[in-house]
């Protein structure tokens, strides 16, 4: 499999002032870490404003002004009314598609905005992808600082090293673009479009692969911008310090 002539980073945010300027600098130092171990991909990366109503727009564009990097690496900002992040995702993901290269000679990476990803996290999409995968589903891991420590604790305990393989979270979930395609892209749904666009690949046949390696450091609150997304799980089956 020949190495994607890009890699397309698509975020989704809702209202993650606190959390959107952390969230592109790790982008930003993956992006430079694929740049030193791949130089010959090029990268863009496409954040969607979904419906914010909050500082994120403003924090954004602060956070990218403040970079250089992003003086010489595509950084696309999309604002729209609230969506949802099923539909935010597909926004973004068209968008990006509609620009550069052919979707079989693209990678898409996919994570969001209350998250940060590895430094070798674009490093690991790339070399996901010249070893034939198709999608590749990565792990995620709740920030320890959000969490009082009894419930980081029944959360460590619950997740010995492995046991989170084959969990799908958007936040760390990578898909060659030709395939995106034909699988129809996200749902339009407000939660759990990864899960069903995971389900379809592995339905049809396509190779998808799991890996707990470099997980994705995510949001630890147990308030939420999905009714029924990571920090409902974190909440319900972990609970309070009490």
């Amino acid at each position: 499999m020949t190495r994607p002539a890009r890699l397309d980073v698509v975020v989704p945010a809702h209202d993650e002032e606190d959390a959107i300027a952390p969230c592109l600098l790790a982008i930003a130092d993956a992006v430079r870490t694929l740049g030193r171990a791949h130089p010959d991909v090029e990268v863009a990366v496409t954040i969607v404003l979904d419906g914010c109503t909050d500082r994120t727009a403003a924090v954004l564009r602060a956070a990218a002004t403040a970079d250089p990097l992003w003086g010489t690496v595509r950084l696309a900002v999309i604002e729209t009314e609230r969506l949802g992040v099923g539909r935010a995702r597909a926004v973004g993901t068209a968008a990006a598609l509609a620009d550069g290269p052919v979707p079989s000679e693209r990678w898409l990476a996919h994570t969001d905005a209350d998250s940060r990803v590895d430094r070798g996290w674009l490093v690991q999409q790339v070399e996901a992808h010249d070893a034939g995968a198709h999608v590749l589903v990565g792990a995620v891991v709740p920030d320890p600082d959000d969490l009082e420590p009894v419930v980081l604790a029944r959360w460590e305990q619950a997740h010995p090293p492995g046991s989170t393989l084959g969990h799908v979270h958007g936040a760390n979930l990578g898909v060659r673009g030709d395939v995106s395609l034909a699988l129809g892209g996200f749902d339009p749904v407000p939660e759990h479009e990864d899960v069903r666009l995971v389900e379809r690949a592995r339905a049809l046949g396509f190779d998808v692969r799991a890996t707990t390696e470099l997980p994705v450091v995510t949001s630890g609150r147990f308030d939420g911008r999905t009714p029924g997304g990571y920090a409902e799980h974190l909440r319900r089956t972990y609970g309070d310090a009490s």
